[in-house]
């Protein structure tokens, strides 16, 4: 229905605008050269993006996941709302499928989006950056490598995507559940926030691994020739460079980020379907038709 979608579009806007810095901290980390790295770690990034860059640094790419990321949360709220209709039963088996049918449509929206805000994250400051903008970044790829080139990186999207949507739905539609005293027992918005930021963490812990291989790939190339031929070869080349560690690289600052950003996300949009339709149905049963 289309309140799913409105609703998922105003929670995209909340989780992008208070998530944004840290996911600029997690891209740096996960790109920078294990031979000369250029951070220590997380609260190191963020002072010395600060520092050089201003606080504006930390939003850079800002225009591609505000523009792009708001219509996939649209999209990945409408797909879910509707698939779990569809299969006609509220159960965890189906909040899972729901969530994964989510996940996998949205990635080839997702992953040009994706790679605009990786490529724009990682360059440098100053006049002799590859790209002015987000569009100016798009069209860029576009003229050089076709429209395959702004599908760069999207077999590690999809695989990332489709489980961790999964995870996401099930784990907050069980913690909404656990958190009602009683069955249709009031869920005030402190609790819908204890319960999506769970589910961001949970989500993102599930598939960690595969999105440094994502941003590995998207990044590859800007700062000198291509190094890897695909996802399995970046993951094999960055085992043997780094060990099993480098797959764990920027997790810090993303779990730091997941919180806030899933927190907003999903207390936005079950508050924008309450207040539209508060008997209808909606995310996780509408937080199991919870008063807000």
């Amino acid at each position: 229905m289309a309140l799913d979608f409105l609703a998922g579009c105003a929670g995209g806007v909340a989780g992008v605008l208070v998530g944004h810095p840290f996911d600029t901290v997690k891209v740096r980390l996960q790109v920078q050269s294990s031979e000369k790295p250029q951070y220590r770690g997380t609260l190191h990034c963020f002072q010395s993006i600060i520092k050089q860059e201003s606080v504006l640094g930390l939003y850079k790419g800002l225009g591609s996941p505000l523009m792009g990321l708001t219509f996939i949360n649209a999209l990945v709220f409408g797909v879910q709302g509707n698939t779990l209709r569809a299969l006609g039963r509220d159960s965890p088996l189906n909040q899972f499928v729901a969530g994964a049918a989510a996940g996998a449509i949205q990635s080839l929206v997702c992953c040009p989006v994706e790679l605009v805000k990786t490529r724009l994250q990682v360059q440098e400051a100053g006049p002799g950056r590859a790209y002015r903008g987000s569009l100016d970044c798009l069209a860029q790829i576009y003229w050089r490598e076709g429209l395959r080139g702004l599908q760069r990186g999207v077999g590690s999207t999809l695989l990332r995507e489709t489980p961790s949507f999964g995870v996401y739905f099930l784990s907050y539609d069980l913690l909404t559940r656990a958190l009602c005293c009683e069955p249709g027992g009031p869920l005030l918005v402190p609790k819908l926030l204890l319960a999506g930021g769970t589910a961001g963490i949970l989500s993102w812990l599930s598939t960690y691994p595969v999105d440094v291989v994502k941003s590995r790939l998207q990044a590859d190339g800007l700062r000198g020739p291509p190094r890897y031929r695909g996802m399995l070869d970046c993951a094999r080349q960055s085992y043997r460079a780094e060990g099993w560690r480098v797959f764990t690289r920027g997790l810090a600052s993303t779990l730091l980020r997941a919180f806030p950003v899933n927190a907003a996300t999903f207390a936005t949009v079950t508050v924008v379907l309450g207040w539209a339709r508060p008997q209808g149905e909606g995310v996780a049963a509408l937080a199991q038709s919870s008063s807000l």
